[in-house]
């Protein structure tokens, strides 16, 4: 039995091609951004983020790899690249001996805090400054019902 496409409307193209054009650009600026002023891509900014918000700033290399939406080849991959600026140190997890665990260094901490300020002065600037209040709540709703649709939560 063939399947009928549903074919978007003129309105869902409308949204969908905004929505994609609208969370590129947005990420693209804030990785150059990030790149520029804190020598770090947004996704070596988002592991230390996590990291700093984990107990004891240390967190299981699976565990970092979901938090952050990395595969596991990705998140090693950057992880080489931190523990090589310092900014993290891998060591073998105690209840797994296959597993590392990821460590936020002080020096990974005074990494973060210089570029967070920066970082959050774009998020407001490219984002919320450019939302009413409402557009800003909405937006959130919005946000949460697609993650939950999403990872089923």
């Amino acid at each position: 039995m063939a399947v009928m496409t549903r074919w978007l409307d003129p309105d869902e193209q409308r949204t969908w091609r905004a929505f994609l054009t609208a969370s590129r650009a947005l990420m693209e600026n804030l990785d150059r951004e990030l790149q520029r002023e804190a020598g770090m891509p947004h996704a070596y900014y988002e592991i230390l983020v996590r990291l700093s918000e984990a107990p004891q700033r240390r967190l299981r290399m699976s565990d970092l790899a979901e938090a952050t939406g990395s595969s596991r080849s990705r998140l090693s991959h950057a992880a080489a690249r931190l523990e090589a600026s310092g900014w993290i140190r891998r060591e073998e997890c105690p209840t797994d001996r296959r597993g590392q665990v990821a460590v936020l260094t002080d020096s990974g901490i005074a990494a973060l805090a210089a570029a967070a300020p920066g970082h959050v002065a774009d998020v407001r600037r490219h984002l919320f400054d450019a939302l009413s209040p409402t557009q800003v709540d909405q937006l959130r709703r919005i946000s949460e019902t697609l993650v939950d649709h999403l990872t089923g939560s």
